[in-house]
């Protein structure tokens, strides 16, 4: 992790994000009644009340050109009340609002987006409100060129132009570089945004999962408060993710330190999506002030792992045991892999029970791609 205090612009972030995005359920079928119904949905489900606060309006939203004034403005047809007025909304109900653009010329779906009009856009963002910014990566490299081709190295000082014209705003703005790792982007980020992503998308495969999780490794040094590696949004609850699968997920997202943007359709989860998204001590784990990142601490070769995390207190570990095979199976770790030493109390995150004191090693079945979720307390450190 960057030494140094945060700066103004890291300070928004203090904890990583949380709330929910379009973009995984709907893709760029989205209007202003489906989030309205949304952001009704957070409220009542208790996710709101749980640190589910950021409504993000993903790619999609967009009229197909900019108006006579060179402003980006709204589908009318699909957002007819138009964006100040869903933005006041969503703040009347204790939400934040977030919005998409991409930093070249077009957005990933064709619409407008942000190049060379980076000023003009933070300005018009923060009339209406708006509290989150994802710029995206589309328009711009050369395999996007049928969106207008621009010069892909010059990527970085676009995304600067963004952060500078939403800081002239005067309005705290998280911004998220959706970079998908370009150049190395977690050793820069932190300068001008609050999280960046570290990978291509995310979507509800096991697989790519997994392999988004093994790209965090190494990277527990660039994560902080206010800095945060972005290994993309939720599939909790998406299809075709079994529970088990999302239960893990959630789980070491959570070890990493993640941002929680759920995508999954809030308005018809089932009871044990909710538990999964809600649960309070998992929460704990991915906010908890100190900031740091979970590692790998076993061997990156086998299907059975153990991540850790580093908690504020001392002694405190959080423990994702993690089964990447297809059966049940047992999964270890021992103490020196943790840091620790002597007996230490240990807590089921997810059955929400104490298993008691274990001192040395740990080993627990977990089911067949699926985790289990510890929390350990009082041994000392190494």
């Amino acid at each position: 992790m960057s030494e140094g205090p945060a700066s103004p612009a890291q300070a928004l972030a203090p904890t990583p994000p949380m709330g929910w995005s379009s973009w995984n359920s709907f893709g760029r079928r989205i209007d202003e009644r489906l989030i309205r119904d949304t952001a009704d949905a957070l409220v009542e489900s208790g996710l709101a009340a749980a640190g589910y606060r950021y409504v993000n309006l993903d790619d999609g939203w967009q009229a197909p050109s900019r108006d006579a004034f060179g402003d980006l403005r709204p589908d009318e047809g699909r957002f007819p009340g138009g964006l100040k007025a869903l933005g006041d909304h969503l703040h009347s109900k204790g939400l934040k609002f977030g919005i998409y653009t991409s930093v070249g010329r077009k957005t990933c779906e064709g619409f407008p987006a942000s190049y060379g009009f980076e000023e003009q856009d933070a300005s018009l963002f923060a009339e209406w409100g708006v509290d989150y910014v994802k710029d995206d990566f589309c328009g711009g490299p050369p395999f996007w060129c049928r969106y207008n081709f621009w010069p892909w190295w010059d990527y970085r000082s676009r995304y600067t132009a963004m952060s500078r014209g939403l800081r002239s705003t005067g309005r705290p703005i998280v911004l998220s570089l959706c970079n998908w790792g370009f150049g190395r982007v977690w050793e820069w980020g932190g300068e001008i945004a609050q999280l960046w992503r570290t990978t291509f998308d995310i979507w509800p495969s096991w697989r790519r999962i997994m392999g988004i999780l093994d790209a965090q490794r190494g990277l527990e040094r660039f994560c902080g408060p206010g800095r945060w590696n972005d290994p993309d949004m939720l599939e909790v609850g998406v299809a075709p993710l079994t529970l088990e699968e999302s239960r893990a997920h959630f789980s070491l997202w959570a070890i990493l330190a993640a941002p929680l943007i759920a995508g999954n359709d809030l308005r018809s989860m089932s009871p044990e999506t909710l538990a999964i998204l809600a649960n309070p001590e998992v929460l704990a784990v991915d906010q908890d002030p100190a900031g740091l990142q979970g590692t790998l601490v076993s061997d990156p070769r086998s299907p059975l792992q153990a991540w850790s995390r580093r908690l504020h207190g001392p002694g405190e570990r959080a423990v994702v045991l993690l089964n990447r095979s297809k059966a049940a199976r047992s999964v270890e770790v021992s103490w020196p892999q943790l840091g620790l030493r002597g007996p230490a109390r240990v807590r089921d995150l997810w059955r929400r029970e104490d298993l008691g004191a274990f001192d040395g090693r740990l080993s627990l079945e977990a089911p067949g791609h699926g985790a289990r979720m510890l929390r350990l307390s009082g041994a000392q450190e190494c």
